[in-house]
């Protein structure tokens, strides 16, 4: 039977399995970063790291290079084998789940494409996919480097590149896969679009965006182990590390106190943004899911970063990426194909 290029929908699952194990690796990956799991494996090999060390002497060698990087002396100096091998499982999994997800991506796109059953003008953006994922590998090994040579920890700036890389290479694949859905049945909106609703839409992705990178930086410097009070930072909704800085960028993306501050208030601003606009689309669901991301956030806070509080947080920040997705797509593409006439009524 000859394929039908309308009919998408083995692609659809294919995609949104992928943002699935994306989504995941995020839940895995927090886990491993909160767990100060991340820097327990000191090297990359693609095939053989994919297994963990299977006999005694294997484990001592991981062990002995572990003992060896900053973190070990400066944190984990009284780990103990058994103790090592519970972070360990932490880091194998977050690389072994990158790898499947790698698996899962890249397998069935050679498939589709040998067959044929790739819809014209979605080649690219497949391909495009294929090296983000393929460059999300690089920079999580490049992270890792950071906390190997002369640090106990990695970067916070390589640790936020290496969120947001993940983030929307997850946004990315949503979208596709919303694209292909309206291809194949009728999607309609429920308000007529316009310039300045998708402006608004795009100001309140954009916040959830940075608001992203900043959670990367809080998880990088361990930022929300201090001021676990909300809405004041010590004794005043300002900290005093912010009064007198040495210079802005210092404390607003490198000192753990401004650095939290930052990542409060854009969280508020994001909230609000993407609240009014779910009201403006009529999407109680986007509603719902940014008002649990922000107690999720209080959550965290307050009960100084207790791990499934925290983990939950990060998962709610793709939830609320993937509804945004969900609502801008057909807003776009429904405004993109108005007549002249039309957008400029509205």
């Amino acid at each position: 039977m000859p394929f039908d290029m309308n009919d998408t929908r083995s692609l659809e699952t294919w995609l949104l399995l992928s943002a699935i194990m994306i989504f995941v690796m995020a839940l895995i990956g927090a886990v491993t970063r909160l767990e100060e799991a991340g820097l327990s494996i000191t090297e990359w090999n693609v095939i053989t790291g994919a297994l963990p060390p299977l006999s005694t002497a294997a484990w001592q060698a991981a062990f002995a290079k572990y003992q060896a990087t900053p973190e070990f002396a400066a944190r984990h100096f009284w780990m103990e084998l058994d103790d090592f091998k519970y972070i360990y499982f932490w880091e194998w999994l977050h690389r072994l789940w990158g790898r499947l997800i790698g698996l899962v991506y890249a397998l069935p796109l050679i498939y589709f494409w040998v067959r044929g059953q790739i819809p014209g003008g979605y080649k690219l953006p497949f391909l495009g996919l294929l090296g983000l994922g393929a460059a999300q590998g690089f920079v999580g090994w490049y992270m890792v480097q950071s906390g190997l040579l002369d640090r106990p920890d990695v970067s916070h700036f390589r640790l936020s590149i290496h969120l947001g890389l993940a983030a929307f290479i997850f946004a990315t694949l949503i979208w596709v896969r919303r694209g292909l859905t309206m291809n194949r049945t009728l999607v309609s909106v429920p308000v007529t679009p316009s310039f300045c609703l998708l402006r608004h839409g795009w100001a309140a992705m954009l916040a959830v965006a940075v608001t992203v990178v900043w959670g990367g930086f809080v998880a990088g410097l361990d930022a929300g182990k201090i001021y676990n009070t909300w809405p004041h930072m010590g004794y005043g909704l300002i900290p005093i590390e912010l009064l007198d800085p040495p210079s802005v960028f210092l404390v607003l993306a490198e000192h753990p106190a401004g650095v939290q501050f930052m990542h409060r208030w854009l969280a508020i601003l994001a909230a609000m943004l993407v609240l009014s606009f779910a009201w403006r689309v009529k999407s109680w669901p986007l509603a719902i899911l940014i008002i649990a991301q922000v107690g999720l956030g209080l959550a965290t806070l307050l009960t100084v970063v207790w791990i499934p509080a925290a983990a939950a947080h990060q998962a709610g920040a793709f939830l609320v990426i993937a509804a945004m997705v969900q609502v801008l797509k057909p807003l776009q593409a429904t405004y993109l194909a108005m007549p002249s006439a039309a957008k400029a009524a509205v």
